[in-house]
C-alpha cells in the first residue's frame, strides 16, 4: 500500500550553523543534520548547504514542504529576505524562488523570532493557549506574536519587533538607530552594561566570579553576584525586571494575550527572575487586565527554531 504520510523539513539557518530535520505529520523529528556556515562566501553557497542537507534528511520520503527560520528582515508572503544578520551578501535573497526550483515542493519562510513563537504554540510553553506573546532576552530582544490561534505577521511580515518599542525617547542609543528602545534597557547586553556602568564609582564582586583574564562581564555574572546578595548587582537585576516588567506590560495592553512565553538566555535564570516578573507586570498593567495572563517559561531550548519552521505546514 502506497504511504500517504507527508513529511517536512524545518531548518534554522544562523550566523554561524544551520539546523535541518525531518519531521512526520505528528512532529516526531526522524532525521537531523547539522553544518557549519562558515565558508560559505555568497548567499547561493549558503542555500547550496542547505538544499544538499534537505536531500540528505528527506531521501526516501516523499517531501511536502520545508519551512525555514532566518534571521534578520524577511519578507515572509514573498519568502525573501531583505536583510540577514550576520550572512555574507545576504540582500533580498529569494529564498523561496532559489529553493523551490530545486525542490520541486513548497517552501515558507520566517523570521526566526517568529518561527521560535510558533514552535512554543504549537508544541511548547504556549500550547493549549489562544493568545500568546513570545519574548526572547539574549543579546537583543526578539519576539513572536501569536492572535487568534495565528502567528501574526503584518502588512511587511515585520510584526513583533517589540524590542525597538521605545521606552525613553531620551534614553541610549539602540543598534536601530533610535534611542530608548525596549532592548537597551532589558536584554542581556543591557544588563551587562549597566553593570560596568554601576561598578565605575562603586565595589562589586560581580568582578570576582569572572573565571580567566580574558572572559567578560556578562549578565549571568550579573545574576549570580545578586543571588550572593552584591548590592549592585541586585540594583542592576531590580532595574532590569522593572523594564521587562515595562515593555510585557505594553504588551499586554497591546495584545491581550493569555499567555507570555519568555525564552533566552535571561530565562535560564530560574523561579526567582520570573516570580519577581510576574509581580511587577502585575503592577504596572490596568487593573482589568490583572490575572488574564501567564507568563512562564520556554520548553523547546535549541530545537524550538527547527519545530517552528517545520509546524509552518503541521500543527502536529
Amino acid at each position: 500500500m502506497k504511504n500517504l504520510e507527508k513529511y517536512v523539513v524545518g531548518i534554522d539557518l544562523g550566523g554561524t550553523k544551520i539546523a535541518a530535520a525531518l519531521f512526520d505529520s505528528k512532529g516526531t523529528l526522524l532525521k537531523r543534520e547539522r553544518m557549519e556556515t562558515a565558508g560559505a562566501h555568497t548567499a547561493k553557497e549558503v542555500v547550496q548547504r542547505m538544499l544538499a542537507m534537505i536531500h540528505t534528511v528527506s531521501e526516501g520520503y516523499p517531501l511536502s514542504g520545508v519551512g525555514l527560520a532566518s534571521p534578520g528582515a524577511v519578507n515572509s508572503r514573498d519568502g525573501i529576505v531583505l536583510h540577514g544578520t550576520n550572512l555574507p551578501e545576504w540582500e533580498n535573497v529569494p529564498l523561496k524562488k532559489w529553493m523551490e526550483e530545486d525542490l520541486r515542493a513548497e517552501v515558507q519562510v520566517v523570521n526566526d523570532a517568529n518561527a521560535a513563537a510558533w514552535g512554543e504554540y504549537v508544541r511548547g510553553a504556549g500550547k493549549g493557549s489562544e493568545n500568546m506573546v513570545y519574548v526572547t532576552f539574549s543579546t537583543g530582544i526578539g519576539a513572536g506574536i501569536v492572535l487568534d490561534g495565528k502567528l501574526l505577521l503584518g502588512t511587511s511580515s515585520f510584526a513583533g519587533e517589540l524590542g525597538h518599542n521605545i521606552i525613553d525617547p531620551n534614553g541610549p542609543e539602540c543598534i536601530c538607530g533610535n534611542r530608548g528602545c525596549w532592548e537597551v534597557f532589558a536584554s542581556g547586553t543591557a544588563i551587562r552594561d549597566t553593570a560596568l556602568q554601576f561598578m565605575q564609582n562603586r565595589p562589586s564582586m560581580i568582578s570576582d566570579l569572572i573565571e580567566s583574564d580574558t572572559e567578560a562581564i556578562s549578565a549571568k555574572h550579573v545574576f549570580e553576584a545578586a543571588k550572593q546578595g552584591d548590592p549592585v548587582a541586585v540594583e542592576v537585576i531590580d532595574r532590569t525586571i522593572h523594564y521587562m516588567a515595562l515593555g510585557i506590560a505594553n504588551a499586554v495592553h497591546t495584545f491581550n494575550p493569555d499567555r507570555i512565553v519568555i525564552g533566552g538566555g535571561v530565562s535560564k535564570v530560574g523561579n526567582e527572575l520570573f516570580d519577581a516578573l510576574r509581580a511587577r507586570t502585575e503592577e504596572l498593567v490596568m487593573k482589568p487586565y490583572r490575572g488574564t495572563f501567564d507568563i512562564v517559561s520556554a520548553e523547546l531550548k535549541d530545537d524550538v527554531g527547527l519545530i517552528g519552521a517545520a509546524a509552518l505546514f503541521h500543527t502536529f
